[in-house]
C-alpha cells in the first residue's frame, strides 16, 4: 500500500555542527541559515491546511535546539504559516511522555531539524512518537520532512558516520536503521558541498539494491506516493544507482582497502527533475514552470 503522506528531505545549510566531519563544527550558531524559503514555502503549500496546517519543529538531532527551533519557527511564520511551535525533545525520558506524543498527534508536517541522525533515531526509535509519525504517514495528509540529520533519518537505512576523504576505503561508512519511512534508498545531505559522494558509492556496492541519494544544500526532494521524488531548491540532487553494477572488489579486499566498482550508474537532478523509484526513470524537466 502506498503511504498517503509526503516526505520532504532537504540536504541542509543548517546546523552546520553535523555528526562525524569535526572540521565543521567550530562556531557552530554562526552557521545557521534556515531560509531556504523556496523549499519552506513547499512545505506549507503540500501541508493539508496549508498556512493553517499544525507544524511542529522538532528539534531533537541539534546541538543547538533552543537556537534552532525559534529561527526555523520564524522562517514559517515569515512565509505564511499561522500554527508552529517548537517541541524540544533532548532525552528519551522525554520521548515517552504522553503530553509529546500528543502533539505530534495533532500536528499536519513535522519538521525534524539538522544535527546528529544517530542521536535522533537513539531518542525517538521505538517510542510512541515514532509510531505515530510512521502511522500519520501511512495513512493521513501528513508530511515528514527532515534537514539534514532529520533527512539522513528517513530512510530504513542510515548513514551514521564516514568522513568524505575515506569514504571509499572499505568499513569507513557506517550504516545503521533509520526511522523507516521509505524502503530501498539510502540518504545522504550537504552533498555537494563536503564531497561525499564516495559515501554513497560504498553504501550502494554494499547493497546494489538501494538507490543513494545526495542533496546539495539548499535542495532536497518532496516524494509522494512513496515513490514520485520530485527536485526542489536551487541545488542539486545525486541519484547513485547500483542495480547494473557488474563487477567489485568489496568482498576480497581487507578493512581499510580501496574499493573498486564497475558500471555504477548516477543521475543529476535539478529543480522539478522527477525520478519514480518503482520504474527507476529519471525525467526531466523541459519548459517554464508555472
Amino acid at each position: 500500500m502506498n503511504p498517503k503522506g509526503k516526505l520532504i528531505v532537504i540536504g541542509g545549510a543548517v546546523d552546520k555542527g553535523s555528526f562525524t566531519e569535526k572540521n565543521f563544527d567550530k562556531q557552530v550558531e554562526k552557521n545557521l541559515n534556515f531560509f531556504e524559503t523556496g523549499i519552506l514555502k513547499r512545505l506549507i503549500t503540500e501541508s493539508k491546511l496549508k498556512e493553517d496546517s499544525q507544524i511542529e519543529i522538532i528539534t531533537t538531532a541539534s546541538k543547538i535546539p533552543k537556537e534552532v527551533g525559534p529561527e526555523y519557527a520564524k522562517a514559517l511564520e515569515y512565509l505564511g504559516a499561522k500554527k508552529v511551535n517548537v517541541l524540544h525533545i533532548e532525552t528519551r525520558e522525554e520521548a515517552l511522555l504522553e503530553a509529546n506524543a500528543a502533539r505530534v498527534s495533532k500536528a499536519d508536517v513535522v519538521l525534524f531539524t539538522g544535527g546528529d541522525q544517530l542521536r535522533l533515531t537513539s531518542i525517538l526509535g521505538g517510542t510512541a512518537i515514532h509510531d505515530l509519525i510512521l502511522k500519520k504517514y501511512t495513512e493521513e495528509d501528513f508530511i515528514y520532512a527532515g534537514t539534514s540529520a532529520g533527512a539522513a533519518a528517513a530512510s530504513n537505512s542510515m548513514i551514521y558516520q564516514g568522513s568524505s576523504s575515506e569514504a571509499l576505503l572499505k568499513g569507513e561508512v557506517k550504516i545503521t536503521s533509520g526511522l523507516g519511512l521509505i524502503d530501498h534508498v539510502i540518504i545522504d545531505t550537504h552533498f555537494v558541498h563536503r564531497g561525499r559522494i564516495g559515501r554513497l558509492f560504498q553504501a550502494v556496492v554494499g547493497n546494489p539494491r538501494t538507490l543513494g541519494i545526495g542533496l546539495g544544500e539548499d535542495t532536497g526532494l518532496l516524494i509522494t506516493n512513496g515513490n514520485l521524488m520530485e527536485a526542489i531548491g536551487s541545488g542539486l540532487v545525486i541519484l547513485v544507482d547500483g542495480r547494473q553494477i557488474k563487477d567489485t572488489n568489496i568482498t576480497q579486499v581487507e578493512m581499510g582497502t580501496p574499493i573498486s566498482i564497475k558500471n555504477l550508474v548516477v543521475h543529476v537532478l535539478s529543480q522539478y527533475d522527477v525520478y519514480d523509484l518503482e520504474k527507476h526513470e529519471m525525467t526531466i524537466f523541459a519548459g517554464h514552470h508555472a
